[in-house]
């Protein structure tokens, strides 16, 4: 009898428009979160394999090869599109890497820009070389199998963080950070304020401020406790 070969389910979907994308392309990530109400980070584990190659702003494309597998990753790659970041979803699982510097230089080929697994990755060297910024919570030189079953474009979850291909997604240093496609005007409308108050804050940084612009306004006060937990006064901090 004819073994059967494993199955890859896939599923098409839409990608909002690049130009939109764009607008979002160097953006702090700490920016977006404030835009998104202060969430939509993925777990802070989830760290830039070469720490020189940790940015990046595009449009997510899922798959989930679960635990110590990649065919599904594999998939993948043939329905990558320019501008898209690879979503790998790994179950958390660590005993071995769901890829390395070949899947990934493919990948790059085919106009990927970033890669981002809740599992681990391999083959460090290489994976500089290649230049595509790859975010995982580990290395190791374990390989995976290749067997499936799996999913391509269909919804994942990475460390509790759900992800749907077409969101957006990015990265700098500081992590990645997920915009629902649903939420992607509302961020960018959302963007110019939080620009202009960072902007300010800086300033007024850089000009010897001490205190938060919230608790320097004038007559703003608190009170003060002994150390008997009674009141001891009310004081105002000055402008």
């Amino acid at each position: 009898m004819i073994e059967e070969l494993p199955s890859i389910r896939q599923q098409a979907f839409n990608r909002p428009a690049r130009e939109k994308v764009r607008l979002l392309e160097g953006t702090p990530t700490g920016f977006v979160v404030d835009a998104l109400g202060g969430t939509g980070a993925l777990d802070y584990r989830i760290k830039p394999a070469i720490a020189e190659h940790a940015q990046f702003c595009g449009t997510a494309l899922t798959c989930d090869a679960g635990p110590a597998d990649n065919l599904a990753l594999v998939h993948a790659l043939a329905a990558i599109q320019p501008g898209d970041v690879i979503i790998a979803a790994a179950h958390g699982h660590t005993a071995c890497a769901i890829t390395g510097d070949l899947l990934l230089g493919m990948a790059r080929n085919s106009g990927a820009i970033g890669f981002v697994t809740d599992g681990c990755v391999r083959d460090l060297p290489g994976i500089r070389r290649v230049g595509l910024a790859a975010y995982c919570v580990g290395v190791t030189p374990n390989s995976p199998h290749r067997s499936g079953p799996g999913t391509v474009g269909f919804p994942v979850t990475l460390a509790g963080h759900p992800v749907c291909s077409g969101d957006v997604v990015i990265a700098d240093q500081d992590g990645v950070v997920v915009v629902p496609q649903a939420r992607l005007d509302e961020v960018l409308a959302r963007l110019p304020g939080i620009r202009q108050a960072e902007a300010s804050a800086d300033q007024a940084v850089r000009e010897g401020a001490k205190l938060p612009s919230f608790l320097s306004a004038p007559s703003r006060g608190f009170i003060t406790a002994n150390q008997s937990g009674g009141t001891l006064a009310s004081t105002t901090i000055p402008a």
